[in-house]
C-alpha cells in the first residue's frame, strides 16, 4: 500500500486515479509515500523521510523546495499544460479589459443614481472617459511559448492580432506546435519594440525575477498594456506603476494583487484566478495523480521539474531505481553491488539531467535487503528503491 498525503483540496477525479486497493489518501498522514499539493507552501513544512515523490496539481512549483528535494533524490512532478486553456481564456479577457477600460467603466456605471432618464443622461456624458482601443490589428508580444504561451498566441492570432513570440528555451518540437501566424523573434529587445500588448508566461526563477522592469518598459511602444498571469515577481510593479503614472503604459492587468497595484486606477488585479476552473483543477489533478502512480509503481518519470524523463518497459517483475548525484562514480557501484550479489541485469536505463542521474534496472530476481543497503550506501546515491 502507498500512503498519499493531500495538503490542499485535490479534485476527486484525480484522486480516483489512485486505486483504493493500493493507495490510502489522507490529510494528516505522518509518514506518507507521496504528497499532493496545489498552493500549500512546503517551504514552511518539514518533509518526512518517508516521502518518495511530490506532485503539484498545477504548473508552477515555487511553493515546493525543489533543490532540497533533488538533494534527497525526491522527484517533484507538476501538470504542465493541464490548465493552459483556463489561463488562456483569462488572458484573452485581460487583453480586452486592458484596452477597453471595462473595470473602470463598470465601476462608474454601478455608482450611477436616479431614474432611467437620469441614468441615460449620465451615461452619455460619462462614457467618453472610457474610450479604448480594439485589439484587432494590434501586436501582442508573448514571452514564453510553453503550453499556455502557445495557446494565448494562437487565440490572439485568431482575434486578428499580430503575434510575436520569444522563448530562448523553445525546443524544435514545441516550435512545430506554434500557429504559422506567430512570428518568432530571437531577442527580448526585438519583441519589446513591437509589443503594444505584452504577456508573460515563464516560471519565476532567479533569471526571470523582474524580467520586465524599467529598461524593458522603456523599449515598448507608448501606451502599451502589460499582462501578468504567470507569477508575481516576474514583472517589476514599481517600474510599472511609475510608467503608468508617466503615461508610458496604458494599463497593467495582473492575477496577483499587491498593495502597489490593488487600488491604482490603471491596474486591474484578480485573485489568482488563472487555473481556477473546474475543468483545469480536474485536468491538473488527473495528470499529477497519474505521474505519481507511474513513479511509485514502475519508477517512470513524466513531467518532473528536477528529474529526467524516463519510461522503460519492464523486462522482469524485479526493478530497482536509483537517483545519483553528479559527484559520484555514476552507476558503476550500483551495478557492481547487483552483480556481486549474483543477480543479473536484464535491462537498464541511466539518464541524466543537470547534476542528477536516474537509473532504472530490471533484475532476474528480487534483490535482498543487504543488496539494497549496499546500493544505498554507495557514494553519491541519493535514493534507492526496489519495486
Amino acid at each position: 500500500m502507498f500512503d498519499v498525503l493531500t495538503l490542499n483540496a485535490i479534485s476527486p477525479r484525480g484522486l480516483a486515479r489512485l486505486p483504493r486497493d493500493r493507495y490510502t489518501i489522507s490529510k494528516d498522514s505522518g509518514a506518507p509515500d507521496a504528497i499532493l499539493v496545489r498552493s500549500f507552501n512546503l517551504h514552511d513544512r518539514e518533509i518526512p523521510p518517508s516521502v518518495r515523490a511530490i506532485g503539484r496539481a498545477g504548473a508552477g512549483v515555487n511553493n515546493i523546495p525543489v533543490a532540497a528535494m533533488s538533494r534527497r533524490g525526491i522527484p517533484v512532478f507538476n501538470a504542465p499544460g493541464a490548465n493552459a486553456n483556463a489561463v488562456k481564456e483569462l488572458v484573452v479577457a485581460g487583453l480586452i479589459i486592458g484596452c477597453r477600460h471595462l473595470c473602470r467603466a463598470w465601476d462608474f456605471a454601478r455608482k450611477l443614481q436616479g431614474d432611467d432618464a437620469t441614468l441615460n443622461k449620465a451615461v452619455e456624458a460619462g462614457k467618453k472617459e472610457f474610450v479604448g482601443n480594439e485589439i484587432s490589428g494590434r501586436t501582442l508580444g508573448v514571452i514564453g511559448l510553453g503550453a499556455i504561451g502557445r495557446n494565448v498566441a494562437t487565440a490572439a492570432s485568431a482575434l486578428g492580432m499580430h503575434v510575436v513570440g520569444f522563448d530562448p528555451a523553445l525546443t524544435v518540437e514545441r516550435a512545430a506546435r506554434l500557429a504559422s501566424a506567430v512570428r518568432r523573434v530571437e531577442s527580448l529587445d526585438e519583441l519589446l519594440a513591437a509589443a503594444e500588448f505584452l504577456t508573460v508566461h515563464v516560471p519565476l526563477t532567479d533569471e526571470t525575477r523582474n524580467l520586465i522592469s524599467t529598461d524593458q518598459i522603456a523599449r515598448m511602444p507608448a501606451k502599451a498594456v502589460i499582462l501578468n498571469f504567470a507569477r508575481e515577481g516576474i514583472v517589476d510593479e514599481r517600474a510599472v506603476v511609475t510608467a503608468l503614472d508617466a503615461g508610458k503604459l496604458s494599463a497593467y492587468v495582473s492575477d496577483f494583487p499587491t498593495n502597489l497595484t490593488l487600488t491604482h486606477p490603471r491596474c486591474v488585479t484578480f485573485p489568482h484566478l488563472g487555473a481556477s476552473t473546474d475543468e483545469a483543477e480536474e485536468n491538473c489533478a488527473i495528470m499529477v495523480a497519474d505521474e505519481i502512480r507511474d513513479f511509485l509503481e514502475h519508477g517512470h518519470i513524466h513531467n518532473s521539474v528536477n528529474f529526467p524523463e524516463v519510461e522503460v518497459a519492464r523486462t522482469t517483475p524485479f526493478r530497482v531505481i536509483c537517483a545519483i548525484s553528479s559527484d559520484s562514480n555514476g552507476a558503476t557501484p550500483i551495478t557492481d553491488a547487483i552483480r556481486g550479489a549474483g543477480l543479473s541485469i536484464a535491462g537498464m536505463a541511466n539518464v541524466s539531467r543537470g547534476e542528477l542521474s536516474y537509473l532504472v534496472a530490471d533484475l532476474d530476481a528480487q534483490p535482498g535487503d543487504d543488496v539494497m543497503r549496499a546500493i544505498g550506501g554507495s557514494t553519491g546515491v541519493l535514493m534507492a528503491r526496489r519495486l
